[in-house]
C-alpha cells in the first residue's frame, strides 16, 4: 500500500471568476481507503468531478496515474484508466435490467449475449455477496439496492478506483455492514477506494487516511487513527461547532395549524392522522418502507389519494395536484432532490424562482433584476456555496443543492414545509443550519414537519415524534420523553 495509483498537484478551479479549488494536493495509494471530507462547498464535489474527467481544471493542475502525467483527463481516459465513480445521484438506467445495468458495454460485439452478461453479474453480485433478481428492472428496486448495483458495475469494469460518494446515503443498517465487508474484499485485491460521507463514523470505520478540505483548499491529510471526532469537525468547519438541540421555547399552543385525518393511499398509506401545532416541529420517523414519504406525497398532491381530510388553520383544503398543493400552501422538499426537487439543467436562480414567477413579475413580464434579488437573499441568508446564482444546478453540491430548495419554499411563503430527509448529504455546519432554518419557520408560524430516518435528528429538533410501521402512525411521543431504543423497538415491533 505504498505506491501511489493516483495524485494530483496543485489543482485549481475557477468558475466564473471565483476560484474554488486553491493548489489542492491527493494522492491514493494501492489498496487503501482514503477518505475526502469537508462542509458542502468545500470543493470535494469539484475535485472528483475534475478525476473522473467530468470537469477540466484550470491551467497547470496536474493529474498522474500510476506515476505518469495525464495530459487531458477526460470520462473517456478515466474509464479506460480503470477510474469508476459512483455518484450520491445514481446515473444508471431505471428502463434496463439489473444484469443490462451492471454489463453495459460488455458481451456486445455483434449482438448482445444475454448469456455471458448475466454470467458476468451474477458473478460479480455473488463476489459482493448481494442477492438480486437481474432480470428485474432497475427502477423497480430501491435507490440502496441501485448504490449496490453500481458497486458492481465498477466490479465487472475491474475498476483500479473506485469513488464513493455519500454511499450510505439510502442504505439500511445491513446494507451498510455490506458495504464495509465489499470493501474490505476489493482492498484485498489491490483495489482502492475515495471515500466521500458527511458521517463521520463511517469515515473513521472505513479509511485508512484522511484528507479535509475547506472553501476549496486541502487544510491537512494525515492516518484516520490521527484524528478525533472533535478535531476532524474543527478541521472541516475551521471553527468549534457544539451541536446544540433546537426545540421549541415559545411554550406550547393549543391551535392546530395543519392536520390529516384518516389518509388513505394503499398499499403505503393505511389512515393516517396527526396534527401540527402553533411553534412546534413534528417529526414522522421509522423504517424504510413504513410510509413516511408516502404520506408526504399524497398530501403535495404527487400520488392521489383514496380518501382522507386535510385541513390548514381549521379550514379543510382539497389537493387535486402539486400546483393546487403549493396554491394553498403546502409545501414539500423531497427526499430524492435530484429527480423530484431540482431542475437540474437549469441554474440556481431559475430553481430558486420557479414556482413563485408571479412574484418576479414587472407588470406582466418577468423582471431579471427581481430574479436575481431573491437568488442573492437566499444565497446570503442560508450561505449557499458558490454564490454563483448562474451556476447550473447539477453543479452543486448535494447540501448546496439542498439549500436551494430551501430557498424556493422559504421564498413561496409555505403554511406548511414537509421536508423528507433534510439533511442526508449534508455536513456537519449545513446540518445545524437547516435545524435552524426548520426551528425559526416554526417560529414564524410555519406548519413544519420533519421526516427523517435520522433519530438523532428527530430528537434533536421535533417536539413531538410520530412512529410509523406499515403505513400506520404506531406510537407518538413527547421528545423528553423519547429515547432512540424506544423508537427503533417501535418502529421494528409497532
Amino acid at each position: 500500500m505504498d505506491t501511489n495509483i493516483l495524485e494530483v498537484k496543485k489543482v485549481n478551479k475557477t468558475y466564473s471568476g471565483i476560484q474554488v479549488l486553491h493548489d489542492v494536493e491527493f494522492d491514493l495509494k494501492r489498496g487503501e481507503t482514503h477518505a475526502m471530507v469537508g462542509e458542502n462547498g468545500a470543493g470535494k464535489s469539484t475535485l472528483i468531478k475534475i478525476l473522473a474527467g467530468v470537469v477540466t481544471p484550470d491551467d497547470g493542475s496536474e493529474i498522474y496515474w500510476d506515476g505518469k502525467l495525464i495530459s487531458r483527463m477526460t470520462p473517456e481516459k478515466a474509464i479506460e484508466l480503470g477510474l469508476a465513480v459512483i455518484y450520491q445521484d445514481i446515473s444508471m438506467f431505471p428502463n434496463l435490467t439489473i444484469a443490462e445495468n451492471i454489463c453495459k458495454g460488455k458481451h456486445t460485439e455483434f449482438f448482445v449475449n444475454f448469456k455471458k452478461m448475466k454470467e458476468t453479474a451474477q458473478k460479480a453480485l455473488d463476489f459482493m455477496g448481494v442477492d438480486l433478481n437481474l432480470n428485474q428492472k432497475l427502477g423497480e428496486i430501491s435507490v440502496g439496492k441501485q448504490q449496490l448495483v453500481a458497486i458492481a458495475r465498477a466490479i465487472t469494469f475491474e475498476a483500479q478506483v473506485i469513488v464513493m460518494d455519500e454511499p450510505t446515503a439510502a442504505l439500511s443498517s445491513s446494507e451498510v455492514k455490506m458495504l464495509y465487508r465489499i470493501i474490505d474484499s476489493l482492498k484485498e485485491q489491490g483495489v482502492s477506494i475515495i471515500y466521500i460521507s458527511h458521517k463521520l463514523e463511517e469515515v473513521f470505520t472505513v479509511a485508512d487516511r484522511i484528507t479535509v478540505l475547506r472553501d476549496g483548499h486541502k487544510i491537512h491529510t494525515g492516518d484516520a487513527s490521527g484524528f478525533t471526532n472533535e478535531s476532524l469537525i474543527n478541521m472541516m468547519v475551521g471553527r468549534e461547532l457544539r451541536f446544540i438541540p433546537m426545540h421549541n421555547e415559545e411554550g406550547d399552543s393549543d391551535e392546530v395549524l395543519f392536520e390529516v385525518k384518516d389518509l388513505v393511499n394503499p398499499p403505503m398509506v393505511n389512515g393516517v392522522s396527526f396534527q401540527v401545532r402553533r411553534n412546534e416541529v413534528l417529526g414522522i420517523t421509522g423504517l424504510v418502507g413504513a410510509g413516511r414519504s408516502e404520506t408526504a406525497q399524497t398530501v403535495f398532491g404527487l400520488m392521489k389519494q383514496q380518501s382522507g381530510e386535510v385541513y390548514i388553520h381549521g379550514q379543510e383544503v382539497h389537493i387535486k395536484d402539486t400546483n393546487d398543493a403549493i396554491g394553498k400552501g403546502i409545501c414539500y422538499l423531497p427526499e430524492d432532490r435530484r429527480t423530484q426537487g431540482l431542475f437540474a439543467q437549469q441554474n440556481m436562480t431559475w430553481n430558486m424562482t420557479a414556482v413563485t414567477l408571479h412574484k418576479q413579475l414587472s407588470g406582466k413580464l418577468l423582471d431579471s433584476r427581481k430574479e436575481l434579488a431573491t437568488t442573492e437573499k437566499y444565497i446570503k441568508s442560508i450561505d449557499i456555496r458558490p454564490a454563483l446564482p448562474g451556476i447550473n444546478a447539477r453543479n452543486l453540491s448535494g447540501g448546496n443543492a439542498q439549500k436551494v430548495l430551501f430557498g424556493r419554499w422559504m421564498n413561496a411563503d409555505p403554511k406548511v414545509l414537509i421536508v423528507d430527509e433534510p439533511t442526508a448529504g449534508v455536513d456537519v455546519g449545513a446540518k445545524a443550519e437547516i435545524h435552524k432554518i426548520l426551528r425559526n419557520m416554526a417560529k414564524e408560524g410555519v406548519a413544519v414537519v420533519l421526516i427523517s430516518s435520522d433519530l438523532s435528528e428527530v430528537l434533536a429538533v421535533s417536539d413531538r415524534i410520530l412512529v410509523m410501521r406499515e403505513g400506520k402512525i404506531v406510537h407518538e411521543v413527547k421528545t423528553d420523553e423519547a429515547t432512540q431504543e424506544a423508537i427503533l423497538e417501535k418502529g421494528l415491533m409497532g
